[in-house]
């Protein structure tokens, strides 16, 4: 669950506390409010996930405001608010954030209502919010108290507690009710002093319940990982597969394959605070770019802090781009200071992303991706015998995930595939042979079946539910 926030903190460009600190806020602000534990724990829990749809429409920032992360980060700190964002651009965006947020509380097996506040989070109590379908009374009342103190949280610590204060009472019974800006300035000073301490560590556990964290699979937490990038689709579970399977071929204990499997899911976690118009850079990237990329895996790392129940994970993950030369990132250890463990994930990774396509080129045919990989090792990057266990784990062959499927015809699984990985109607259509009238009427056979209405949602369901 807090790889879930930690990664939406990251694609917000909010410090890796922001949604834990705003879930306190909020469940503290429900019970003055004389909310009972369920509602209470509710209102934590869409605290704690209000940005986990933030992935599925980061390409939608990225194009919209140049810079997904840093353009995010300014909407929510007030710089450019988000009344001077043209509300017809803003509402396609909203609607995948809610739907896919409102699915990932479905997977996780939450309760109706913190589904229900996930998929209206950014209705207002004037009904001017986006998407605009509710208004007060309607709007759920946990909307308003996540929508209150993250406000307060955010604007706080930018501009300090008299600034944020000033700030919610504005929007007094236009984004917000009165009654609830009211009850947060009488406590507001006492609560953010509350957060700096070790005494809401136990609040934490009550919130939380009996043993909601363990039902969470990391194979979810890779898919919203990936959901940034239309082509990463999938990605991170490739990975995971096949260091897990060069593992067991090498021989390594049990308790490292399954290390191995968790850190290659969660090895992009780190991804989510750089901006997309860095990955989809076609060529070499400039020194300040590149320096951004280099953070990636120190951002992973730094997830670590957070969750301690994957510590062990998340430091493997993190050794993902290091290299036997010393030439990798971030931390460029060299030779024995890389464990065969972290050799394998980064052989396995390097692999995969050969094997797979990219914006500026098609994936590697098996023989070029050999040949590639060993020239690395020649050069002293990878082990050899690492390399040679990926390879014979692989049979050389690209790697595709062992899927099946469910709901969806084989043509309509074909279709969801090309445009998970970002194409058109039209460049399926071509590519398949058909007309995009054809690919339309499978698109929308898809979004029936699936119970969704955009891409970004769909894609998220055909993974965790194996269809693609």
């Amino acid at each position: 669950m807090l790889a879930l926030a930690f990664v939406g903190d990251l694609s917000k460009g909010q410090p890796t506390n922001h949604s834990i600190r705003t879930a306190r806020l909020a469940a503290l602000l429900a019970a003055e409010e004389g909310a009972n534990e369920e509602e209470c724990r509710a209102t934590y829990y869409i605290a704690l996930l209000r940005w986990s749809g933030c992935t599925a429409n980061a390409a939608g920032f990225g194009q919209l405001l140049g810079d997904d992360v840093a353009g995010r980060r300014s909407l929510t700190t007030g710089i450019y608010p988000l009344f001077n964002v043209p509300r017809d651009l803003i509402y396609p965006l909203a609607e995948i954030h809610c739907e896919v947020s409102g699915d990932i509380a479905v997977m996780l097996h939450m309760s109706r209502a913190v589904e229900l506040g996930l998929r209206h989070i950014f209705e207002t109590y004037d009904g001017q919010g986006v998407p605009g379908l509710l208004k007060h009374p309607e709007v759920p009342l946990s909307v308003y108290r996540v929508a209150l103190v993250g406000d307060f949280e955010t604007l706080s610590r930018v501009h300090g507690i008299d600034a944020a204060l000033n700030y919610v009472i504005s929007k007094s019974n236009i984004k917000y009710p009165n009654e609830l800006v009211k009850l947060l300035s009488r406590f507001a000073g006492d609560w953010l002093a509350l957060l700096n301490t070790d005494e809401l560590q136990t609040f934490d556990s009550r919130m939380s319940g009996v043993n909601i964290v363990n039902e969470v699979p990391l194979t979810l937490v890779a898919d919203v990982i990936d959901l940034k990038l239309p082509w990463l689709a999938g990605y991170s579970r490739r990975v995971a597969e096949l260091a897990r399977d060069c593992a067991v071929l090498q021989g390594l204990s049990p308790i490292v394959q399954k290390q191995l499997y968790s850190a290659g899911l969660i090895h992009g976690i780190g991804r989510a605070a750089i901006p997309n118009w860095i990955w989809n850079t076609h060529g070499h990237l400039d020194a300040s770019a590149w320096e951004q990329v280099r953070l990636a895996p120190y951002w992973t790392w730094r997830a670590a802090q957070q969750i301690r129940s994957l510590t062990q994970e998340v430091n493997l993950a993190s050794s993902v781009y290091e290299r036997q030369d010393g030439t990798g990132y971030f931390r460029s250890v060299a030779d024995e200071a890389i464990t065969v463990p972290q050799r394998t994930l980064a052989t396995a990774a390097a692999w995969t992303a050969m094997c797979s396509a990219r914006p500026w080129r098609a994936p590697l045919s098996k023989d070029n991706a050999s040949t590639l990989l060993h020239e690395e090792t020649r050069q002293g990057r990878f082990d050899p015998v690492i390399v040679d266990a990926v390879l014979a784990t692989t049979g050389g062959q690209q790697l595709e995930s062992a899927r099946t499927t469910h709901v969806l015809t084989d043509r309509e699984a074909e279709v969801l595939a090309r445009i998970s990985r970002g194409e058109s109607n039209k460049e399926v259509a071509r590519n398949l042979g058909v007309s995009p009238s054809t690919i339309r009427t499978h698109v929308e056979s898809i979004f029936r079946k699936l119970e969704c209405s955009t891409r970004a949602a769909a894609t998220f369901k055909a993974y965790t539910l194996g269809i693609i």
